[in-house]
């Protein structure tokens, strides 16, 4: 027998995890709160300790389901009553004396239909339609302190194992995620083993609060969604439109030096076009109705690819144009359910950087190993330098020949061998069309981002009967590369301002001088300054109101401006500014060149 650690949530066996118990072997290999099934394992006991405690204030409640997620739990559960933040203080104390008590967690593996009478007693009618779906002939049902749950397990040995907890956040959620079906309520919850633990993730959440790119835009100005305009759409304002232009340009010029040809694409095609993509057959659900045009169906466009292949089509192209990179900040279109949709992160009209590279057989590999460069040459110049990168492979629903995506993953993860990067391997989570490598950028908060990624299709050039003539006068098949580099323009745009929290750097920042004045008397000089600065090309603006300094100063703090340049009567005498650098450190007196000289310098290096 095994001596049982303090600190075992679970028992690791080849079959999974399994419940601490005393039956244990000498060579059990003990899961604690630092592996991450343990940490599941813990936090899926937190939540049944919060369904006991919710079931003693509010009999009469029906449970649905209560799982762990990565970083703490949630339970859905229907009842009359709305909860609400007072609620969720109720449920923690009574939490607090269930785990006080330490009770034992029982497991009970019983009859299938055995437990759907239990259930059915109890008028858990969800259990009830789990239970009726299942093929097991046996189920696992676990009880506490006369509290029973059905569950797979493990739990942890008993509730006084529990150590730290706090309910977060209650929201809706519809039943098995369909919208036909009754709406629950979901309380959100989070539980570590130790307060430190919890206390430091509870900071996290402040400041993942802090930088909510929702909250940053509305502050700074930059978009906005309306509901008059229509869920999902955003409206871009000056400064946010500002900002995506300095974005949009750069984007423009790093193509242009790497070869490629900027398109522009309509908004909708007929339907037919949809239909012979594949799009229709397998992303109908992403796609919205079709409207009818004379007669005709047309539908607004869920991507740009079938446009780029109706350019390269034109005409006959030879071995000796390929490559044939394309590129667009083309807008698309996708049906996106209203409670999945966030901000910037999750709309129905976005921008996509997209590019379809054509390209011969022999030229792939090459192709792949540049679109990974320019990519992560990209994605550094805007501040991501930590990334987890996934080569995702053959999905359920595909298209082609099996040996063609072979070829076409071989050659992907070939590609990130060369490079040196490491990467991991999600299986089926390809596109229908071919597999693919996704770049999840890390940001200052160390969340993954999914924004970039490359995708080999050799599916689109058959449908559409692409072709070019080779050096041997035939006719050949090129193979086609997808690829976006950041992504939506939209979701980007989101996530920088969150990594930055909205304290762009000067070449990204929509105002990056602020001139302030002392006294009315100092106002023609700041304009002068403002203008001499606009010459040089510097964003410029200034503030003669007559307010105090000191509260100029807290609005261009607050404003997050790179640089707020104060003018009193010593400037004005001797035509210099007096400069403040957003952080509060003051650079002191400068000529107006020697300053716009520095800011430039700072705008060119992109830093």
């Amino acid at each position: 027998m095994a001596r049982i650690p303090r600190d075992a949530v679970a028992v690791r066996t080849g079959g999974g995890l399994v419940d601490v118990n005393d039956d244990a072997p000498a060579d059990a290999e003990f899961v604690t709160f630092s592996d991450p099934e343990g940490r599941h394992v813990y936090r899926h006991s937190v939540s049944h300790v919060m369904a006991h405690a919710i079931s003693d204030l509010f009999p009469g409640v029906k449970f649905a389901i209560g799982p762990a997620t990565d970083d703490g739990f949630y339970y859905d559960i229907d009842t009359e009553n709305r909860f609400t933040p007072e609620d969720l203080a109720k449920i923690e104390k009574r939490m607090q004396q269930i785990v006080k008590a330490g009770n034992r967690f029982k497991r009970r593996d019983i009859p299938r239909e055995e437990a759907i009478r239990i259930f059915e007693e109890k008028g858990e009618s969800y259990k009830t339609e789990l239970l009726n779906e299942m093929t097991d002939q046996t189920v696992s049902i676990y009880e506490e302190g006369g509290f029973m749950d059905l569950c797979r397990g493990p739990h942890l040995p008993h509730t006084g194992r529990i150590r730290a907890f706090k309910l977060l956040s209650i929201a809706g959620a519809y039943w098995r995620g369909d919208e036909k079906n009754k709406m629950l309520q979901r309380i959100y919850g989070t539980a570590f083993d130790d307060k430190e633990g919890l206390s430091a993730y509870l900071e996290f959440l402040e400041e993942v609060k802090r930088r909510d790119h929702r909250r940053l835009g509305k502050e700074l100005d930059l978009f906005s969604i309306s509901e008059e305009t229509g869920a999902g759409l955003v409206l871009w304002h000056p400064k946010g439109a500002l900002i995506r232009r300095v974005m949009e340009d750069f984007w423009r010029q790093e193509h242009e030096k790497s070869d490629y040809q900027i398109l522009f694409t309509p908004h909708m095609a007929r339907l037919d076009l949809w239909k012979k993509s594949g799009h229709w057959d397998f992303y109908r659900e992403n796609m919205y109705a079709p409207m009818d045009v004379e007669g005709q169906d047309f539908e607004i466009k869920p991507m740009n690819c079938p446009f780029h292949i109706s350019v390269y089509k034109s005409h006959m192209r030879s071995y000796r144009d390929l490559p044939i990179r394309y590129c667009e900040l083309g807008t698309v279109y996708r049906f996106e359910r209203s409670g999945v949709l966030h901000g910037l992160l999750r709309v129905r009209g976005f921008t996509q950087d997209d590019a379809h590279i054509f390209c011969r057989p022999d030229q792939i590999g090459e192709e792949i190993l540049k679109v990974l460069d320019f990519t992560l040459f990209i994605l550094k110049t805007f501040g991501f330098t930590q990334y987890n990168i996934y080569l995702s492979t053959r999905p359920e629903k595909y298209v082609g020949e099996v040996d063609r995506w072979d070829a076409a993953t071989e050659a992907l993860e070939n590609a990130l061998k060369h490079k040196g990067l490491d990467y991991e391997i999600d299986p089926g989570e390809g596109v229908f069309y071919g597999p693919k490598i996704d770049i999840k950028v890390k940001d200052s908060l160390g969340r993954a981002w999914q924004c970039s990624t490359i995708q080999v299709d050799f599916n689109l050039p058959d449908r559409f009967d692409i072709e070019f003539q080779g050096s041997d006068g035939a006719r050949h098949r090129p193979i086609m590369v997808h690829r976006a580099l950041m992504g939506s323009l939209e979701r980007f745009f989101g996530v920088l301002v969150e990594h930055y929290a909205g304290a762009f750097p000067v070449w990204l920042s929509p105002v990056q001088v602020r001139v302030m004045t002392i006294a009315e008397r100092h106002s023609v000089y700041a304009e002068e300054v403002k203008q001499t600065l606009r010459e040089m090309g510097i964003r410029a603006e200034a503030d003669t109101d007559n307010e105090k300094i000191g509260y100029k100063v807290r609005q261009g703090t607050l404003q997050k401006i790179p640089y707020l340049l104060t003018v009193g009567d010593s400037e004005l005498e001797k035509k210099t500014v007096n400069v403040r650098k957003r952080g509060g450190q003051n650079l002191g007196e400068m000529t107006i060149g020697e300053f716009g000289a520095m800011v430039c310098r700072e705008m060119d290096s992109r830093t």
